[in-house]
């Protein structure tokens, strides 16, 4: 026998909201079963209580109007819906949102994988973005877009400021420059491999 959730007929679902879920077991039962549960049940164990409390906060609706999806969005598998509103400045693409996608449709966000599908994502972005700006003629040029012709034309802004970066900046020339030697000394050997052919 299946029950249907408590707010399976409720329009507004407690999400989103400031009601809560109702809770499958007691207190007394998760008490039991999980040790340690409840222990900010009390309100003198909860710094922020004062705050919690339900005050008038001015807001004319409970849940806000829901933004209009154009096409499919990434939602975290532990929420029964997409949040009211989302960000649609940056849509997924390439293989890089195709791993965003995965992350979001696979892995629970209290899971590694989701978060290192998603760090992965972001360096095979940083890839499709080299290689999108070198197709297109427009290359990075790493010596302006770093700072560095600014930090030789007016000095000002690293030396004498007290900077905390200044202990690292030794390596900063590998850290910015290894990617674009390694990728210019595999271009050299790919040419090289093509015109022996």
């Amino acid at each position: 026998m299946t029950t249907e959730p408590a707010h399976a007929a409720d329009p507004t679902p407690p999400v989103y909201t400031h009601r809560k879920p109702p809770l499958r077991e007691t207190p007394d039962q998760l008490r039991a079963r999980i040790p340690g549960w409840g222990a900010d049940l009390d309100p003198a164990d909860r710094p922020s209580y004062p705050r919690e409390i339900d005050a008038d906060t001015g807001a004319h609706w409970d849940l806000p109007e829901r933004q209009p999806e154009h096409g499919a969005r990434e939602r975290s598998i532990e929420h029964m819906m997409l949040t009211p509103v989302f960000g649609t400045a940056q849509p997924l693409h390439g293989l890089s949102g195709a791993i965003r996608r995965y992350a979001y449709q696979r892995h629970s966000e209290g899971k590694a994988m989701h978060w290192l599908a998603l760090l992965a994502a972001d360096r095979v972005d940083v890839v499709e973005n080299v290689a999108r700006s070198i197709v297109t003629g427009h290359p990075d040029n790493p010596l302006t877009e770093t700072g560095l012709t600014a930090e030789l034309r007016h000095g000002r802004s690293r030396f004498g400021s007290g900077r905390s970066d200044l202990r690292h900046q030794a390596v900063d020339p590998v850290v910015n420059g290894a990617p674009w030697v390694a990728g210019a000394l595999a271009a050299a050997w790919a040419v090289r491999r093509v015109a022996r052919r």
